[in-house]
């Protein structure tokens, strides 16, 4: 084992940290879909983020974090997760188009990470994340038809969260740390535009129109480096007693 650049900790923290709060909505929203199959298919992902969850925090651990800490013993605002799943208020539509842009940024993440000792448990998550993105498209084209307004205003909002996760354009090939280091095998900048790109490509036979979205998100000067984010939100306290098993810890078997 060898240790990694601290900017490549709080990398991985932020993506682990991500996709433990996309398990916690696709838990919450699986009985939620409009048919059988999203439930079953919100069900199927949110174990799967779990399992991913699971290994990030074995090798975060390795990196000197605290177990207990990982799983949920902290403060709300001590979360690094893409600022759009703090809540996600709203309908189905809006619940897709909340999820997707997240999941999606923290997979490419992940895929732009250079390491050998990584690249068996990034192979299989990325297996994963194969159904997990193109349901997500599938979901999007079909609610762009029936509700593009709804569409349209909430990737307003979540494109540019998931954008502050992914990080400034400012991180290029000459001013990204974590690329700096070679943990990535490329800039936050590339990593940016196939994000952006997928999203133009993927509306742009639809009524949605993303002329409204900041492409531009973060602004480098508000950007907080650790949090990947701009701003101090978190998610709520009911959300963080769930995350930790709060109420359920009276059942526990010792």
């Amino acid at each position: 084992m060898s240790n990694w650049p601290a900017q490549a900790v709080d990398y991985v923290q932020a993506i682990s940290d991500t996709k433990l709060l996309l398990g916690h909505r696709y838990a919450q929203w699986s009985l939620a879909g409009p048919s059988l199959e999203d439930d079953i298919g919100g069900a199927s992902a949110s174990q799967e983020e779990i399992g991913h969850v699971r290994q990030l925090i074995r090798k975060l651990e390795e990196q000197g974090r605290d177990p207990d800490w990982l799983g949920g013993d902290r403060d709300a605002d001590e979360f690094s997760n893409a600022a759009c799943l703090d809540t996600i208020d709203g309908d189905w539509a809006e619940y897709v188009a909340t999820i997707a842009p997240a999941d999606r940024a923290a997979w490419y993440m992940i895929d732009a990470i250079d390491r050998d000792d990584l690249e068996g448990m990034f192979t299989k998550m990325g297996e994963d994340e194969y159904f997990h993105l193109e349901y997500h498209d599938a979901r999007l084209e079909t609610l762009a038809d029936e509700k593009p307004d709804v569409i349209q205003a909430t990737l307003e909002k979540t494109i540019p969260q998931a954008l502050a996760l992914i990080g400034p354009v400012t991180h290029d090939e000459e001013y990204d740390p974590v690329f700096g280091t070679g943990f990535t095998d490329r800039p936050v900048s590339e990593i940016r535009t196939a994000f952006a790109d997928h999203y133009r490509d993927l509306f742009a036979e639809t009524d949605v129109s993303l002329e409204g979205v900041d492409w531009d998100a973060p602004d480098p000067d508000n950007w907080d480096e650790t949090r990947r984010r701009v701003g101090e939100g978190s998610i709520s306290e009911s959300d963080l007693r769930q995350l930790r098993g709060t109420e359920s810890a009276e059942f526990a078997i010792n």
